[in-house]
């Protein structure tokens, strides 16, 4: 849950040293910003970028994890924490075999695990798996039918002991063909069904989903109380996402597996625009869930079955949530009955996912200011008002202490948009290196990262993206421009119909010294900064909005507008106005960003005649996930900067790529 920084304030955690400290003088060396040498290399970033892909525990309580390993180009592991502190950690996952989903293309909710058994979906193939968590030399058995490809996708399974079988539910994602109701319908690979299924457990033999709920355009989040007797769902149809109005229903389930009754407990009030997400079924038979009904916020409520009426459980200016895809996050304790809010004070101050393996404590996925992406075991007091203990399981940099001399430290700033009334916020990191400094009359670099989303936000947390840029001598700048969540629904809709309008331009930088950069939506925001303003010394919209995937085919109208203004806020009708260079860095198989965008903007702005670069990698998708084309990116980004803005060379040796209009 996010709690709005202001409100409260901590300083547990810290201990005074009793042991003596050696001081040892070090030399300084005066050099131009962006030419430091840093031990934050390439190879450190890349490997750094080790993304988790959720958390579960098995029958005993163990934590398990799944990992996307850069080092073995992205793939998938799902891994067993050690018996003992200090032991070593087991992959599940055997070679061949890869752990992920392409469900609407961003994928998540890959594996779930049931006692002994771990059920995943394996990336080449798609299929769903089983496999024995205790007898690993026992390969992983397919439980769903061989469409001869990946044509049909499955996420966010949970499983359940009912009418003497197992259930599995997912969203079947991405089908060219799907088999519905007895027969086989052939859909658009841009539009494909998505569907509400179970699977059977009970026969050795694969078996073809059964279709519990379909109809909408999506699903998400199926959830089945501890009977087997209900199960929720959000739903939403084009052209909304799930942050802008979905709707949470209740089914009822038959004796033979069939839902009979349906009842929409949130989104189908005309007076209320809601988002309702993460339902959730207490050991009691209760329905809680999130929504920002009435204040904006998404804040915690509970389903009054008997009256089908929503109750607020706790409400705060503050989001117990992030979107399906500012501030700092809180581990908070809501007493359901007392409506009382206890907040935990521990090291992370950026929570994603908890997952709960008893009643005494639980394995939070965080990171904070110092610390990157982990998972902790939290251990509490008898009445859950402390963290006892806290204990990190799982690092994706665990050789991040080493560094941590050269870690600049983020400061949250907030600055007027071009809107009269409106701010918008960003993390600022100044160039940190004990090993150098600049003189007193130079000013530094400046880089300006642009999330992707643009429905997103990004947080204040050590991030070897960034220092590797402030280690060299570069300042940074990560903004949360308008249409970021954490700020609420007002905010979140500041971008509906305004992108490439709200925030691209503070105009109060060093026009000498200033990049930018951005991934997805970013890249978007980066390119109409270019187009659209002098600042700065991505791409056709309506190309974009044809050939994008299912889940966003109606984003980008609901971000930009009609035709009149795909077309003129389309960078690639703009390219005239393009007076500074461009490198582009483009994933062959992305389904969300299409190819054809990087090349048609490359090609433009060559005719034009400004200097512009493109890396096409064959094989990645959408967001790099090999290393050596995570630390070729990061590489060639920071030589193109040195070698078009000037006054500095860079200390690492790198061997930059040509650049078109620039090098003979």
């Amino acid at each position: 849950m996010l709690i709005p920084e202001n409100k409260l304030s901590f300083n547990l955690f810290h201990r005074k040293s009793t042991t003596k400290t050696a001081f040892s003088a070090s030399i300084v060396t005066t050099a131009p910003y962006g030419s430091w040498k840093s031990p934050i290399t390439g190879d450190v970033v890349s490997g750094a970028t080790k993304d988790l892909g959720g958390t579960a525990v098995d029958g005993r309580g163990r934590l398990i994890w799944l990992e996307f390993r850069p080092l073995e180009s992205g793939r998938g592991v799902v891994v067993l924490e050690p018996e003992n502190i200090g032991g070593e950690a087991v992959d599940i996952t055997p070679k061949g075999f890869g752990v992920r989903t392409l469900a609407q293309e961003y994928g998540g909710g890959a594996f779930t695990v049931s006692g002994d058994i771990l059920f995943f979906a394996n990336f080449d193939d798609q299929r769903l798996y089983k496999q024995s968590i205790t007898s690993l030399d026992e390969p992983p058995v397919p439980l769903t039918p061989d469409y001869g490809g990946p044509l049909v996708s499955y996420a966010d399974g949970i499983l359940t002991y009912a009418l003497t079988v197992f259930l599995v539910l997912g969203k079947v994602r991405n089908p060219q063909s799907v088999y519905l109701k007895g027969a086989y319908r052939r859909e658009s690979s841009l539009n494909p069904p998505t569907t509400i299924v179970s699977i059977a457990l009970g026969s050795n033999d694969v078996q073809e989903p059964v279709v519990l709920v379909g109809g909408s355009d999506f699903y998400a989040f199926p959830r089945l109380d501890s009977k087997s007797e209900r199960i929720a769902w959000i739903q939403w149809n084009h052209p909304n996402m799930p942050w802008d109005k979905a709707e949470l229903w209740v089914g009822y389930v038959s004796e033979n597996g069939e839902i009979y009754k349906r009842v929409c407990v949130a989104g189908n009030d005309p007076s209320l625009v809601e988002s309702p997400t993460e339902p959730k079924w207490s050991s009691e038979g209760e329905l809680f869930f999130i929504t920002d009904r009435e204040s904006g916020y998404w804040n915690l409520h509970k389903w009054i079955e008997s009256e089908n009426k929503v109750v607020s459980v706790y409400s705060l200016e503050a989001e117990f949530t992030r979107p399906l895809l500012h501030g700092k996050s809180y581990l908070g304790v809501v007493d359901v009955e007392g409506s009382k809010l206890t907040v935990i004070d521990f090291p992370f101050t950026d929570i994603n996912n908890i997952t709960t393996p008893g009643s005494d404590c639980l394995y939070v996925e965080g990171a904070s200011e110092v610390l990157p992406s982990s998972v902790a075991k939290v251990t509490f007091n008898d009445d859950k008002s402390k963290a006892v203990d806290f204990n990190i399981i799982w690092s994706s940099s665990p050789d991040s202490l080493n560094f941590r001399s050269y870690i600049s430290k983020p400061e949250l700033i907030e600055f007027p948009t071009e809107i009269s009334g409106q701010h918008a916020y960003a993390y600022f990191y100044p160039p940190s290196n004990p090993d150098f400094q600049a003189s007193e009359e130079e000013k530094p670099p400046l880089l300006l990262k642009s999330h992707g989303g643009p429905t997103q936000e990004t947080r204040g947390i050590l991030n070897f993206n960034v220092q590797y840029w402030t280690s060299r001598g570069w300042a940074v700048v990560d903004v949360n421009y308008g249409g970021s969540t954490g700020y609420g629904r007002a905010y979140r809709e500041r971008l509906l119909k305004q992108w490439g309008i709200v925030d691209v331009d503070s105009g109060k930088v060093d026009k000498e010294r200033l990049c930018i950069m951005g991934s997805s939506a970013g890249g978007y925001t980066t390119l109409a900064v270019l187009a659209f303003r002098n600042t700065f010394q991505i791409a056709d919209l309506n190309l974009l909005r044809a050939e994008t995937h299912k889940f966003e085919s109606h984003y980008v109208e609901n971000l930009v507008g009609g035709d009149k203004e795909m077309y003129e806020r389309s960078p690639i009708n703009h390219v005239d106005d393009f007076s500074c260079p461009v490198i582009i860095f483009q994933g062959l198989d992305d389904k969300v960003v299409p190819p054809d965008q990087a090349k048609r903007i490359y090609q433009a702005v060559k005719e034009k005649g400004v200097p512009v670069a493109l890396v096409e990698y064959e094989g990645e998708q959408h967001g790099f996930r090999k290393a050596e084309n995570i630390k070729f990116t990061i590489e060639q980004e920071m030589v193109f900067f040195a070698r078009l803005i000037g006054h500095f060379d860079v200390a690492d040796d790198i061997t930059p790529i040509k650049i078109d209009n620039f090098d003979n």
